[in-house]
């Protein structure tokens, strides 16, 4: 299943000649996409031209969010190639990088971002989707890419007020406010909020979701400039995890029932965000850069389940568990960006470290039911199930009740992280551009194990350099064709720092490597296209079967390719479309979990006059396994069709039209395990109305 990059690194060179076509310039396209962001808090840190960067990445600004009615991290991920939607249990954001499989590969303005929730969207101003491991400027994990917000700041001589209300036809509305304001000629104030009431088509949903984030911007002098921010989150949601399998497919018989308790399957989040950043201009040649972030969480998941099904009595088995999270993260990093020459080469050096102190406290309990003494009990499938608020009719007709009393884990952790990368982007010559950089990261973990049946303390220590390599030519300014290796790794600890228990805290980490080669070509300022091939390979350290005091290597295998086409054909007429194709395996040569052979997205819109126009697209995604295994049920394929269209009634007010599922399409967009299985939502609609005072 291997292949070696340099083998078919000429499918994606093309030809100049291929894509040539005049087209004028389109002076509104400036893109915010020239950079990786549209402010000094960036994914690559410094100030470089995506197409000079030798990595695969996606960009969606405000503006695209909003004229296309995305409210989630899923709806941005199902209209991106590499990258796939995971359930993630019904009550978090999950990524499928590349085969790679994230909760935890968040960031916000560069600050990792990794407590378990689904996150808003309404004071960002671009999301960043970076490809393949990211270790060098990110520290551990990334490893198979990472999801970056960029926030919303504060802008001095700028004064609005933006609004955003919004109703769907399942009953949900939204509604958000983005305000700014001078303080002085040298200050500014902006205050996003947002208020959301989530509904959907599944029996029982509900929720709410509160934001304020106020920023303020000091502008202290010509060379420095503060920006500080606090952000209040409070999210309550009902918690669904889907149907179960049968004859290795979700069963569509069941695609209005709802396998839970509708008063105990729940998730509710606080949270308290502050973040402080620091820019000072040394010189012309040497900027600084430096951030402070603090934020405390408090976590509850609530959740029952089908854990088994029996297609022959038409019962099903639930299991479940409540979990709760307190969480604190210090983050103190800074970086130095200079440029210098020596003799006719040019350098553009960063500089950075970053210190990391987290204290997490979480616990599960699993349920016990008074028929068995045990934490699964069977029932008939009905719609609804013969079973809520901890009490139900078991499948033999007996009454029972639940109890969650059966403490299954109670971890303290104390995680200390020292960081310091340095990287190089050299250009050798008007048309050769190498990057070199490595990265030392010290991950010192602490785990105390509460149960009172263990009581220990587990602690491990890794110290890991994770390099990184990219070469870029450019045979004119408007093309690059780079390659580029990097590496990361994933602590035993794992992505949410629990458990070294066991086995674990004697392994070391899993490593990731990637090999890419691709091509970036900006057709003039209104239209580029990228395409890039790449191998990433983890390696695991796991017990020898054969031998306790030994270990053996355990690999696993993705590689793929991905076009990106994005711009406007006219300046009416805007289109992005996106494929990649992805295959793995593990060392046993079994395909990997969420990982589909083919994605292909399509969105485009056409402004048919001065005050209408419309959008159309549609996702497809391939079949892919639901776990790794042999005999691992099926995601089957879909496609689905989306739309929108708008009316400006004024010059500071737009109504908008978005409609999902157009063709009302029964698919199965991911899970999370053999008997949960996500329903996809069927038509319907979102109105907007958009505008500014």
């Amino acid at each position: 299943m291997k292949f070696k990059l340099t083998s078919i690194a000429a499918a994606i060179i093309l030809s100049p000649a291929t894509f040539a076509a005049d087209m004028e310039d389109i002076e509104r396209l400036t893109v915010k996409g020239k950079y990786l962001s549209v402010n000094q808090s960036n994914s690559i840190k410094s100030p470089t031209p995506i197409i000079d960067v030798p990595q695969s990445l996606s960009i969606i600004t405000a503006e695209e969010i909003t004229a296309r009615g995305i409210t989630s991290i899923g709806q941005i991920i199902d209209y991106a190639p590499g990258v796939n939607t995971s359930q993630g249990e019904g009550h978090r954001d999950s990524v499928v990088f590349r085969g790679v499989r994230s909760t935890a590969d968040f960031y916000l303005d560069g600050n990792r971002d990794d407590v378990q929730y689904y996150r808003a969207l309404y004071n960002v101003e671009q999301v960043e989707i970076l490809r393949g491991p990211n270790a060098l400027l990110f520290g551990r994990g990334g490893t198979g890419g990472i999801l970056n917000r960029v926030s919303k700041k504060a802008k001095t001589s700028d004064k609005f007020v933006n609004y955003n209300v919004s109703a769907n036809t399942f009953g949900a509305y939204n509604l958000q406010l983005d305000t700014n304001v001078d303080t002085g000629d040298k200050s500014a104030l902006r205050i996003n909020a947002m208020y959301e009431s989530l509904d959907n088509h599944r029996d029982f949903f509900y929720g709410d979701r509160y934001g304020f984030n106020p920023t303020a911007r000091f502008e202290l002098s010509d060379d420095t400039i503060v920006d500080v921010s606090y952000e209040y989150i409070d999210h309550e949601r009902f918690i669904d995890r889907g149907v179960p399998t049968a004859n290795g497919e979700p069963v569509e018989a069941f695609e209005e029932i709802v396998f839970g308790d509708p008063d105990n399957n729940y998730q509710t989040l606080g949270a308290d965000v502050f973040r402080a950043n620091v820019e000072h201009t040394f010189s012309d040649n040497l900027k600084g850069n430096f951030n402070a972030f603090y934020g405390d969480y408090d976590k509850v998941y609530s959740n029952f389940y089908a854990a088994g099904y029996n297609a022959e009595t038409e019962q099903v088995t639930l299991d479940g568990y409540v979990d709760t999270t307190q969480r604190e993260n210090m983050i103190l990093s800074s970086n130095l960006v200079g440029e210098f020459e020596t003799g006719s080469i040019e350098h553009t050096v960063i500089f950075g470290g970053e210190v990391i102190n987290t204290k997490s406290n979480q616990d599960r309990y699993n349920p016990v039911f008074d028929s068995s003494d045990g934490d699964r009990e069977t029932f008939n499938i009905s719609r609804p199930l013969s079973f809520r608020g901890l009490t139900g009719t078991n499948a033999e007709g007996v009454t029972v009740t639940a109890d969650f009393s059966d403490l299954n884990d109670d971890t303290h952790v104390d995680l200390d992280v020292y960081s310091f990368y340095v990287q190089d982007e050299i250009a050798l010559s008007d048309n050769f551009d190498l990057v070199l950089g490595a990265r030392f990261d010290s991950f010192d973990i602490e785990v105390f194990n509460a149960d009172p049946e263990v009581l220990e303390t587990r602690s491990r220590k890794d110290e890991e350099v994770s390099p990184r390599a990219g070469l870029v030519y450019k045979p004119q300014k408007n093309i690059s064709i780079y390659a580029s290796y990097s590496e990361s790794f994933l602590p035993r600890s794992g992505e949410q720092y629990a458990n070294i228990n066991g086995d674990a805290n004697a392994l070391d980490p899993d490593t990731f490597t990637n090999q890419e080669i691709g091509v970036k070509w900006d057709f003039n300022d209104s239209m580029s296209f990228t395409a890039a091939i790449f191998e990433n390979e983890q390696t695991s350290l796991d017990n020898d079967p054969n031998d306790p005091e030994s270990f053996v290597e355990v690999d696993s295998d993705v590689s793929g390719f991905e076009l990106q086409l994005q711009g406007y054909i006219t300046d009416k007429w805007y289109i992005t479309a996106n494929y990649s194709n992805l295959d793995g395996e593990n060392a046993s040569g079994v395909e990997l979990r969420e990982l589909p052979e083919n994605t292909m997205s399509v969105w485009t819109t056409y402004e048919v006059n001065e005050v209408f126009g419309f959008g159309i697209g549609a996702t497809y995604q391939d079949e892919s396994k639901v776990s790794t295994s042999a005999s691992s049920p099926v995601l089957p394929s879909y496609t689905r069709v989306d739309a929108s269209a708008y009316y400006t009634l004024s010059d500071k007010m737009r109504l908008q039209l978005n409609v999902e599922n157009l063709t009302d399409t029964l698919y199965f967009p991911n899970a999370h395990s053999t008997h949960q299985v996500t329903v996809g939502a069927p038509i319907n609609a979102r109105l907007s109305l958009i505008g500014s005072f």
